[in-house]
């Protein structure tokens, strides 16, 4: 009360100490305060966990800051010639990449790869390949589509002789007719050779091939990798295989999620919140319809949020994901003292006609239930402060110390600009007509009121032990953006699930004894460890590929090959199509060789253009393959010693150690398969980091964060409740609603189908701060001998108090950002919780508790 009086005497001079304070403060934050993207500072670094993944990351920092391109093609021979256009391109741009890499490429799997597969595996392909020899030997000497049509011609020929089988070979047949068919019909398209001679190999790899980029970053922006993104964007764009429109080149990765994470954040921002203030200030003008009002707490709390934000810059001095979220909680939750100290000025203004006495009057009836209110809102933020979860703590102490801060404009600066804009005396109470017959119906049904409150209470409790707790970090961000479309597409294939676990062991034998117990793991989909690129069974498995390559090497062994002519074209043609016809009733109907007969019919009567474009497209990729099949069979011993950097470095510690990567099945993306894979793997390896149990680990985190913050600010109100109040029973009433508030969050929430998260999950505890304000000024009017709560004017500013509160939750909801909208829809469910039962189970509550004398 000095202090109001004291602002209202020295309205100029304190106006004036807020100015220089204010200008003060945004000067030093627009040169101190600072944007953190790094998400993996929202967590104490401490953490035994975070400790472990520090030490992998320094182990291995290629895999970390990274943009993953990638890039598809109808042939996987297509994808990889895109793939190494789009690798050369950025390694090209210095200013916007520092390095570039292509997983899976290079001599060592050209020349070795045959080495790293299993050797039934290996023996299969390999006979394919022996059975597939005069196929072979005909592209071979010659690789034009003459030659192709020759090996038609000559499997036509086995056929008739009852010498071939092509049922082995129908699902090869079938691209060859298609693209024979494409190829007449003046649409030729390239055909893969790879899948053809190939096939299990071609299928393991499939059509998707990875660039993985490594960007420059611009950590003081709230994008880092924007530029280097837009740059790869360019690149990609004028590469000809996708200007044609036959390969695509998609991005994503930890720098494009993070980026657009914080891009989301921002999307409309500026509207968002033009939106909640032209709300708020309806909200205002309904509450103490006059300008006179409206403006006061309008800079009211534009001063106490550029305060709050000084403060920011100065104690911690950046804002992270969750803490830039300060600004509409501040606004949302420090208007409600504002409103409550003019409306409470305007009923003494029906009383009382003197201004400057009016004004003291209005500081002594609700001075004392405001500032209770501003410091259990504090506590329910601060609480958050010792706990792990550093970007929530960040935001519980920015936001804390924002609700002491606007506690104190509420006490000085308010009245002094009241002061100045004189609002005028009021005629008509302030109330609501509503709340007189909401009062007699409470005192006339309270009991049946409590026991309807009692079963919704018992369904919040259930819901509350029920409700689901949603680890995966995706799921909070927009599904729509480039960078999670293209993850999306990736998460059916176990090889490129992002939820693996890396784990060390000492050496090669240790990692081929830990890959052997991982594997018998139900959870687990695939192990891939260094041990995997130094195979087993070398010996039979080179014996298998030396018989192989001196079977073919008569008929791999290369020459000048014959010129191309549309007249050779066409002659083989013809003598393949005549003697597919010759032999036609020896084959099934459904046999692909006869559509390949009808279409080389129509193939030999094309014009010569259309005859040479059909034989460039046809081979395009074979003797290229023909290259790398040769390279294949020249396979040499794989040991550690020979082994290449660049596979070396992703697998293996110069210490010795070697790196084991564990890829669950697919029940791993959801939140539940999550923690038994992670609970799985640890019964082999204590000891594991990777997106997998970092994932299960920060959302432990979150959840022990959450108890600890909610525990902790229980207990602080509890005790301001008792300091202020001084009564038990008092203190009681506020506890007793403050918990109905939460169970029937829970109960709400279940019924919405929501789930928690680590974005929404710190509403829970602000329920506790927002709830004791509501509850605390009707318990205190209560106590003080009002009959009346709902008809007080104490009820109607709590009404308009939480529709501004809501309209800010409101723009949070609206949000982009799936985890701030998913804060947002909580923190609305908690609102209109905390409003039932503040204006029906408390005042009922109440009205059956017999007052002190």
């Amino acid at each position: 009360m000095i202090l109001v009086a004291q602002s209202r005497r020295n309205a100029f001079a304190v106006l004036a100490a807020y100015m220089v304070l204010v200008s003060l403060g945004l000067v030093y934050a627009a040169g101190h305060l600072g944007i953190d993207t790094n998400t993996d500072h929202l967590f104490a670094r401490a953490l035994p966990w975070r400790q472990e993944q520090i030490v992998f990351d320094r182990a291995f920092p290629q895999f970390n800051d990274l943009i993953v391109a990638v890039v598809r093609d109808a042939t996987p021979e297509g994808a990889d010639a895109t793939a190494k256009a789009l690798a050369e391109g950025v390694a090209a741009d210095k200013t916007n990449f520092k390095s570039v890499s292509r997983p899976g490429t290079g001599r060592f799997y050209r020349n070795d790869g045959l080495l790293l597969l299993p050797q039934d595996q290996l023996a299969a392909l390999l006979n394919s390949v022996v059975t597939a020899q005069p196929f072979l030997g005909q592209l071979s000497a010659d690789p034009s589509a003459a030659g192709l049509f020759k090996a038609l011609d000559l499997m036509a020929v086995g056929v008739g002789a009852g010498q071939a089988d092509l049922t082995p070979y129908n699902a090869q047949l079938t691209s060859f007719a298609t693209a024979l068919d494409q190829a007449a019909a003046g649409h030729p398209k390239p055909i893969s050779w790879q899948s053809l001679l190939t096939p299990g190999v071609a299928a393991e790899q499939g059509d998707v091939r990875f660039v993985l980029i490594h960007p420059v970053l611009d950590n003081g922006t709230l994008e880092p990798g924007g530029a280097a993104t837009a740059a790869l964007r360019r690149i990609a764009a004028a590469l000809p295989a996708v200007k044609s429109g036959v390969a695509t080149v998609n991005y994503t990765g930890q720098i494009p999620l993070s980026d657009e994470q914080f891009a989301s954040l921002t999307q409309g921002m500026v509207l968002g919140l033009a939106v909640s203030l032209a709300l708020i200030t309806l909200w205002l003008l309904l509450a103490v319809r006059s300008w006179r009002m409206i403006v006061p707490i309008l800079i009211t709390l534009v001063v106490g949020l550029a305060l709050t934000l000084s403060f920011a810059s100065i104690a911690i001095g950046t804002l992270n994901l969750i803490s830039v979220a300060f600004a509409i909680l501040f606004v949302g939750l420090a208007v409600d003292f504002a409103i409550q100290f003019c409306v409470r000025l305007r009923d003494v203004r029906r009383r009382v006609d003197d201004p400057a006495l009016a004004l003291l009057g209005a500081a002594d009836e609700a001075g004392t239930q405001i500032a209770l209110a501003s410091v259990a809102t504090a506590c329910g933020f601060l609480a958050f402060v010792p706990t792990s979860f550093v970007g929530v703590a960040e935001l519980g102490l920015i936001a804390g110390v924002g609700m002491i801060i606007a506690f104190f404009c509420t006490i000085t600066i308010l009245p002094a600009l009241l002061a100045l804009t004189r609002p005028r005396a009021e005629v008509a109470r302030i109330g609501f007509p509503l709340g007189d017959w909401g009062d007699g119906a409470l005192r006339r049904h309270g009991r049946t009121v409590l026991a309807v409150f009692g079963a919704l209470a018992v369904m919040g409790i259930v819901s509350a032990a029920t409700i689901s707790f949603d680890a995966n970090p995706l799921d909070t961000q927009n599904p729509n953006t480039e960078a999670m479309r293209t993850l999306k597409t990736l998460l059916d294939k176990s090889v490129t699930n992002p939820f693996y676990i890396d784990a060390l062991a000492p050496d090669l034998p240790a990692a081929r004894a830990l890959a052997a117990r991982f594997s018998k793991l139900p959870e687990v989909s695939q192990v891939i460890s260094g041990a995997t690129f130094i195979p087993t069974h070398q010996t039979a498995k080179l014996a298998m590929i030396q018989q192989t390559e001196g079977i073919l090497a008569p008929s791999l062994s290369t020459g000048a090959p014959p010129v191309v002519t549309p007249a050779r074209l066409r002659a083989a043609a013809v003598k393949a199509a005549a003697e597919i016809e010759s032999i036609a009733e020896k084959l099934p109907k459904t046999s692909p060789l006869l559509g390949i007969g009808q279409a080389l019919n129509r193939l030999k009567t094309v014009p010569d253009a259309q005859l040479m474009a059909a034989n460039a497209a046809l081979t395009k990729y074979l003797p290229g393959e023909l290259t790398r099949l040769n390279d294949a069979l020249s396979a040499q011993r794989i040991t550690e010693a020979n082994l290449p950097q660049e596979v070396k470095q992703d697998w293996f510690l110069p210490d010795g150690r070697v790196r084991l990567q564990v890829i669950p099945t697919a029940a791993a993306q959801t939140s539940t398969g999550l923690w038994k894979f992670v609970a799985a793997a640890r019964t082999v390896v204590p000891v594991v980091a990777g997106p997998a149990a970092t994932t299960v680990a920060t959302a432990n985190t979150i959840l022990g964060a959450f108890r600890e913050a909610a525990a902790l600010g229980a207990v602080a109100i509890a005790v301001i409740l008792m300091i202020f109040l001084r009564s038990v029973r008092d203190s009681a009433l506020v506890v007793a609603t403050l918990a109905l508030s939460a169970f029937l969050t829970a109960l709400f929430a279940r019924l919405a189908g929501m789930s928690l998260d680590y974005a929404n999950i710190i509403a829970l505890p602000l329920l506790l701060g927002v709830g004791v304000s509501f509850n605390v000024y009707f318990v205190m009017n209560w106590r003080a001998g009002m009959k009346h709560l709902l008809g007080s004017a104490t009820a109607r500013a709590v009404l308009f108090s939480a529709l501004t509160t809501g309209t800010a939750f409101g723009s949070l909801a609206a949000s982009h950002d799936r985890g701030t909208a998913s804060l947002g829809d909580l923190l609305l469910l908690s609102l209109a919780a905390v409003l039932i039962a503040t204006f029906v189970f408390l005042p009922a509550l109440l009205y059956s508790l017999p007052r002190r004398g």
